[in-house]
């Protein structure tokens, strides 16, 4: 029974991915993205700028998927956040220090993503205490220092019942939802993958595809 609604849950936060957010798209990176074509990423563990100490690592464990389906290879970010321990590195925000050479000397990666946590968990400004994320992100190349790309995007378990309109399906799917998160430890885990996949997935927003994808622009120098 537990699996059923843990399976029902997950395609009705899926089905969020069509709700409302904002990104940027390339825009005036794309030109340099194009120039760069990154192909593998490190990311680094996000900052968090919210109260929530569980928010770094709950949205880290979900960035690698987005970023690899579109065409990217991502390096481990256990290994990642473990090299940086190992190096004296302990805390997100020193890590953010780290100049782009650097990282590019450590772990020989094309390109580093930033992301910087502003919202995670419940809210009391949204009815009904409902649980939201919002991520920004940046890529930058770490051979030049070049910013590439950013964006930033928001996801909220109240979508469901907004879009929805109240309706019985609505109802249901939030009914689930509420249901599920209340069993887990870290009910913003579930809603902040929704917002990485917003954020990290070519199909949704700016980032480009990367080489591993048959979507990949082959034109490009």
């Amino acid at each position: 029974m537990l699996r059923l609604r843990t399976y029902m849950a997950g395609f009705a936060l899926l089905a969020l991915l069509g709700g409302c957010t904002s990104t940027k798209g390339p825009g005036p990176y794309e030109a340099a993205f194009r120039q760069y074509h990154p192909r593998s990423i490190v990311v680094l563990p996000p900052l968090n700028n919210t109260n929530d100490v569980r928010a770094t690592y709950s949205l880290l464990s979900s960035t690698t998927a987005p970023l690899a389906e579109s065409g990217y290879y991502v390096f481990p970010v256990a290994i990642v956040d473990q090299t940086f321990k190992e190096n004296g590195l302990t805390l997100p925000a020193e890590m953010h220090q780290a100049s782009p050479a650097k990282l590019n000397e450590i772990f020989g990666a094309d390109a580093a993503l930033y992301l910087t946590i502003t919202q995670y968990g419940a809210n009391s400004a949204l009815l009904g205490g409902d649980v939201a994320v919002k991520i920004e992100g940046a890529l930058v190349d770490t051979r030049t220092g070049t910013k590439l790309w950013e964006g930033q995007a928001t996801a909220s378990d109240a979508e469901g019942k907004q879009n929805q309109n109240n309706n019985l399906l609505g109802v249901l799917i939030a009914g689930i939802i509420n249901n599920v998160s209340n069993t887990l430890s870290d009910p913003g885990y579930r809603v902040g993958r929704v917002a990485n996949t917003r954020l990290l997935t070519a199909s949704h927003h700016g980032l480009l595809y990367g080489p591993r994808s048959p979507k990949y622009d082959t034109t490009r120098p």
